[in-house]
């Protein structure tokens, strides 16, 4: 269970030195230090139910969504979460693993996301479709259906059969809220049947 120093603290207020309890319960390993001001009691905890702790509002999505839904063949080691106007991009090493947060824009943000993992431990993530808009937004514009082919089939290694699976009046309702060249192509592609 997450906990902020905070909450520990006053957990400990009957003891005379609170701040020493919570050091002699790291070097016991009762508590984890993820980030400054947070803390683990659980060694181990899954990192995908960390992430919205670390940094937040935020949900997991880019490489690590796509993996997850197996429309990407390799594993991520970091867990990747978008974010909204936060400016730049963060990234936290922690005993946990590591963690990258990327703002998506904000008229896009609350879309597409799904609650998964166990009831104690569960974790937001963006479904296939928004995890793949959030990629493409972040990429470099292509000016072409054959460069949108050349990211999807060879960058990000997706499958056809996967691509043609995703839902095309979802990918169409989130291209509107992009403003990105990659997603709308994105979008037109699909309804073109040309993944297909």
């Amino acid at each position: 269970m997450v906990k902020t120093t905070k909450m520990i603290r006053e957990e400990l207020s009957s003891f005379a030195d609170p701040a020493n309890k919570v050091a002699r319960m790291v070097r016991e390993g009762r508590l984890t230090p993820i980030i400054r001001g947070l803390y683990e009691t659980e060694a181990t905890a899954s990192p995908w139910s960390l992430a919205g702790c670390i940094y937040g509002p935020s949900y997991i999505s880019f490489e690590s969504a796509l993996s997850f839904h197996g429309l990407i063949p390799e594993g991520v080691r970091a867990v990747t979460s978008a974010t909204f106007e936060k400016g730049k991009a963060k990234a936290y090493d922690t005993p946990f693993g590591s963690f990258l947060f990327r703002d998506v824009p904000a008229e896009a943000f609350p879309y597409g996301i799904d609650v998964k993992g166990p009831a104690n431990a569960p974790f937001r993530i963006a479904t296939p479709e928004k995890a793949l808009c959030d990629k493409l937004y972040t990429m470099s514009p292509v000016t072409s259906c054959g460069g949108l082919e050349a990211l999807l089939y060879d960058d990000l290694r997706i499958d056809r059969g996967d691509l043609a699976a995703l839902d095309v009046d979802d990918v169409a309702f989130l291209a509107e809220k992009y403003r990105s060249r990659n997603v709308r192509r994105l979008a037109r592609y699909l309804k073109e049947g040309s993944g297909r």
